[in-house]
């Protein structure tokens, strides 16, 4: 029995760990599919306050799980893979194994949908990203491929035109399926080009460590052609890692987890906090969000004792 389960390790996992540590909650954390969230598919980040000169996306992560656990709290490694809210205590079931708690804290994140290529994952951090506000400063004058065709796709591509020479978005369609405005905004941008129809064969080259370039298959004629880049930008969507919640939480269609009062879910005892959460974006917000969870985790249980 456990008062306080935190499921993940990303920002906002261990800033509910740190909290609740020092709150005397003896929380116990699991660290999820992705141990340390998104943060350890980012090399340097730059835009965490603190640190003037950066520092890697996985030192970052280790120093707040070290801090969390200097004031008691648990880890353990693992997924949850089954839930029932329906009682109290709750129980989580993690590997096979059950676990029994007062309160939960849900900081499962949520994950980029990838294209699937092997040279993909092999080069994330090398010249392919998710996420063009952590990495776009390292592509000053260099050309850049953005996949995607939707509003992420458009906010990530102009974001990317303030360093980049040139932004090319490539699109599965003959149009976007972005809102209006951000297509007007894209089309207006003098640093932007469309290529349709069109989708990616290859990220090259894992042999050199580094994006040189990409091969693009024409959908309608078939027609493979190799172009030279150094970046490549994949923006179709993410993915919130809420699935053993659904039926049990509101979410919206996607599955991100409804909160009010900020990070309360329909469950009382059941809190959310970052990137699985609705409306939830960039690692400050899930550091807020996580000590927003922390602390109404300490008042829920302070208002049951």
């Amino acid at each position: 029995m456990h008062q306080v389960i935190i499921l993940g390790s990303g920002p906002a996992g261990l800033t509910a760990a740190l909290y609740a540590a020092r709150a005397h909650l003896k929380p116990f954390v699991l660290d999820g599919h992705e141990a340390g969230g998104q943060l350890t598919l980012t090399t340097m980040v730059e835009n965490y306050p603190g640190f003037p000169d950066g520092l890697m996306g996985p030192d970052l992560i280790a120093a707040m799980r070290k801090q969390a656990e200097r004031f008691g709290a648990n880890f353990r490694g693992g997924s949850a893979t089954a839930a029932d809210l329906s009682r109290r205590p709750f129980r989580i079931t993690i590997d096979g194994d059950a676990a029994e708690c007062q309160t939960l804290i849900i900081a499962t994140g949520a994950s980029a949908k990838l294209l699937g290529l092997p040279s993909e994952r092999k080069l994330m951090g090398h010249g392919v990203s998710t996420c063009a506000t952590c990495d776009g400063f390292f592509f000053q004058d260099q050309d850049i491929i953005v996949v995607g065709g939707g509003d992420s796709a458009m906010e990530e591509a102009l974001f990317l035109t303030k360093f980049a020479r040139r932004v090319t978005v490539m699109h599965r369609r003959d149009k976007l399926r972005a809102s209006k405005i951000m297509q007007e905004k894209a089309f207006k941008n003098p640093k932007i080009d469309f290529t349709w129809d069109s989708t990616l064969e290859e990220i090259l080259d894992v042999n050199q460590g580094k994006v040189t370039g990409v091969r693009i298959r024409n959908l309608k004629t078939s027609a493979i052609t190799d172009r030279g880049v150094e970046g490549v930008f994949i923006a179709i969507g993410h993915t919130p890692n809420t699935q053993i919640f659904r039926g049990l939480l509101d979410m919206d269609e996607v599955g991100y987890i409804k909160t009010h009062d900020g990070t309360k879910t329909s469950v009382p005892g059941v809190f959310a906090a970052g990137d699985s959460m609705l409306g939830a974006s960039l690692v400050v917000r899930a550091i807020d969000a996580g000590r927003e969870a922390a602390e109404g985790i300490d008042g829920y249980l302070s208002g049951i004792a």
